[in-house]
């Protein structure tokens, strides 16, 4: 993404009613002027220009939890968390600039089917990776909200039993007592996802630490490495912006990776939803679901 002086699009609708300007699409040189204060005040280079860094920063609400249980975006407005999984509430979130379309996709049908959250990072994603047309997004969204239980889950719960672990991660208990892990998730992914996907041993904690985040699960620090070249952001040291500023793009470049939209396009119909849940899923795993959302997405979309 490059939004500059003569660029006309929705998106530009969306900086001009964060910035408080008239709301008419056009970025002239006063959207030019008011971008380059909003860069200033944030740390960023002060261009006038909005490219990636800056769009994420204006729009992106990041993890950091304050002394009340709340997280904060960058210009100080508070997102619940839900206590019982510490994740953020978004159904919650106040966001000042609704984006209503981008690539000539009506992206405010989706208001009451997505959340703000996403909707927002949607022409981003979308430019970045060609996520580009009604099918493909519908097919993608389907897929982001089926794997992160409705947008809600940024992070891979890892929570389990003796029993649950015994059961899930049977061969990876078989030489240890799983009781020595209950309830540790930090124990149970450093082992679990120990000498694979570029993880180092479980010595290394590198199962823990590149764990599943974002809104198609992110995991392994051979995919946070790749993925850390498309961000401006150091991933590998700060992995935990990859469930809360880059939730979607993660998904995205995931999605891009392994060619998804060669798959969505081969049509609107429940065969093409299926072969894109095997490649995300590695199964079939909650298909009717998936099926039900990309049916409802591409319905506001088409």
């Amino acid at each position: 993404m490059l939004l500059k002086v003569g660029s006309k699009n929705d998106s530009v609708k969306a900086i001009q009613a964060k910035l408080g300007l008239t709301v008419d699409g056009v970025f002239g040189s006063g959207t030019a002027k008011a971008v380059k204060d909003w860069q200033s005040s944030h740390g960023l280079a002060a261009d006038g220009l909005v490219g990636d860094a800056t769009w994420s920063k204006m729009f992106a609400v990041i993890a950091a939890r304050t002394e009340n249980g709340l997280l904060v975006d960058d210009d100080g407005n508070t997102v619940e968390i839900d206590s019982a999984d510490d994740k953020p509430a978004t159904a919650s979130v106040d966001l000042a600039a609704p984006v209503v379309s981008v690539l000539g996709l009506k992206l405010d049908k989706l208001k009451g089917h997505v959340p703000d959250i996403v909707i927002v990072q949607i022409p981003s994603a979308a430019t970045k990776f060609q996520i580009n047309t009604a099918v493909r997004l519908a097919h993608f969204l389907a897929q982001c909200g089926h794997e992160s239980a409705g947008f809600k889950a940024t992070q891979e719960n890892l929570n389990y039993s003796a029993d649950g672990l015994n059961k899930i991660f049977t061969k990876y208990f078989k030489a240890v007592n799983a009781a020595d892990y209950a309830r540790q998730p930090e124990k149970i992914a450093s082992r679990v996802y120990a000498d694979r996907m570029g993880n180092g041993n479980e010595a290394s904690k590198e199962g823990y630490k590149y764990r599943g985040r974002g809104y198609i699960q992110l995991t392994g620090k051979s995919n946070y490495t790749e993925f850390n070249k498309v961000v401006e952001d150091d991933i590998l040291a700060n992995p935990d912006l990859v469930a809360s500023k880059h939730a979607l793009l993660s998904a995205a470049w995931y999605w891009n990776s392994r060619s998804l939209n060669n798959s969505a396009d081969k049509g609107a119909h429940d065969a093409a939803v299926t072969e894109i849940t095997k490649k995300v899923n590695g199964g079939t795993i909650g298909l009717a679901d998936r099926i039900k959302h990309f049916k409802e997405y591409y319905a506001l979309l088409a």
